[in-house]
């Protein structure tokens, strides 16, 4: 006896150690997974967080009766008077190629900006009072500390003029930070200080509700049908193959499919939300029927056998019984189905969803384009200032990504019954 414990005492001992690494091997693999995840989104938080600022400076702008008539405040030129403020601040500036560069201190919306400014307090008209303007990009980056302004001039945008004004205008309380509303509020623009998500996330709002509209209702009749009408046999093996073999076709696809059959078919409205939100309900079907045929099976049998028992009909038994049920898994899959609808960009390129768009749709037939589209498009960009636009809505999408799942997940558990 003691020589057999003997012998298995080591094949044991090693089996334990096997167990004990590959518990090892598993924490590891968790704890990397971790690190890089946290990595990559501390790195895009970074990259973003210059975006959610905005730097501002103070001038002082004539808005006397020579520049600015009160009875026609649209007929002022309010770009000039801007321009003769920063003229007025730094009178040394004589050169034309000069002034050029210290008018580009502002942004190029300063003018407009000037205007909503006086029609919102006329009261300022006939004085030289003091006002904010938003600053240009190259501007923006000196001031968040992105321009290293001790390097060599030729390997910056912001020449040593440039930053020798802003440094003047800083010492003298001109120049703030502050938060950056006009990042949500704004739609796309050739600025980058201007530019924001609204008109992209308006349109992928839209695109998300004519998915839902067109998915839901037809991925879960279709699980129905197959889970609990449909003859088993070789037709519906084969509809089943091909619904999984769906789930799994690269999202371009379907973008080729709605530009074959809904642009150039059908006629409809290129880069409306209208195509993009049927195109993403293509390529969502066959998640929530695979979702929804799952939900399906796991009612129990009883449930329909109790119903069929008391003189129920099928359909009855089904509609219910059974698939009440079952709505919290589809509802479940139908949301983490328009997740990934969410994030994808490249059926949207297919159908046009890429052109650059200012005002926010109103509704599902006028021109727009999606979140991650937009990203792609500020990604695309030379300027570095899109760069921090790209990561600031990278981050918007990953919060609405998370909301989605979080909203799956506690759907599932508030609803769920166990059986």
């Amino acid at each position: 006896m003691t020589d057999l414990l003997t012998k298995v005492s080591p094949q044991l001992q090693r089996r334990h150690a096997s167990e004990t690494r590959l518990q090892w091997y598993g924490r590891l693999a968790i704890v990397l997974s971790l690190g890089f995840l946290v990595i990559m989104a501390a790195t895009i938080a970074w990259q973003a967080s210059g975006a959610l600022r905005q730097t501002y400076v103070a001038l002082e702008v004539d808005l006397s009766e020579d520049n600015v008539d009160p009875q026609n405040l649209a007929g002022a030129s309010y770009g000039k008077i801007v321009k003769a403020a920063l003229r007025d601040r730094f009178p040394d500036v004589k050169k034309r190629r000069d002034k050029r560069k210290l008018y580009g201190l502002v942004s190029p919306d300063a003018g407009l900006e000037l205007a909503r400014q006086v029609a919102a307090d006329p009261a300022m008209l006939g004085g030289k009072p003091k006002l904010w303007f938003l600053a240009s990009d190259d501007i923006g980056l000196l001031h968040s500390g992105q321009v290293d302004a001790a390097s060599d001039e030729s390997e910056r945008r912001v020449s040593d003029k440039e930053i020798a004004w802003f440094t003047s205008l800083e010492n003298d309380g001109d120049a703030a930070a502050r938060f950056n509303w006009l990042f949500f509020s704004n739609g796309d623009s050739r600025e980058p200080e201007l530019a924001g998500i609204f008109s992209a996330l308006m349109g992928s709002v839209l695109s998300l509700a004519v998915c839902f509209v067109l998915s839901f209702p037809i991925g879960v009749l279709a699980a129905i049908y197959l889970e609990e009408f449909a003859p088993k046999g070789r037709i519906s093996d084969l509809i089943e193959i091909n619904i999984n073999n769906l789930a799994a076709v690269p999202s371009i696809v379907f973008g080729l499919l709605g530009l074959a059959i809904f642009l150039n078919t059908f006629g409809l409205p290129r880069s409306t939300p209208l195509v993009g939100g049927m195109v993403l309900s293509l390529m969502t079907l066959p998640t929530i029927i695979i979702a929804s045929r799952a939900s399906l099976r796991g009612v129990p049998p009883s449930i329909r056998e109790a119903a069929l028992g008391i003189g129920a009909s099928q359909v009855q038994a089904t509609f219910h019984h059974v698939a009440p049920l079952a709505l919290p898994g589809m509802f479940t899959g139908a949301i983490v189905g328009m997740a990934r609808a969410l994030g994808d960009t490249a059926p949207l390129l297919m159908i046009g969803m890429v052109a650059f768009i200012v005002d926010a749709p109103s509704s599902i037939l006028e021109p727009a384009t999606a979140l991650p589209v937009q990203i792609f498009l500020w990604a695309d960009s030379p300027e570095r200032a899109f760069m921090e636009k790209a990561s600031a809505a990278i981050i918007v999408l990953l919060v609405f990504l998370v909301v989605m799942n979080l909203a799956a997940i506690i759907l599932r558990k508030r609803y769920e019954r166990r059986f």
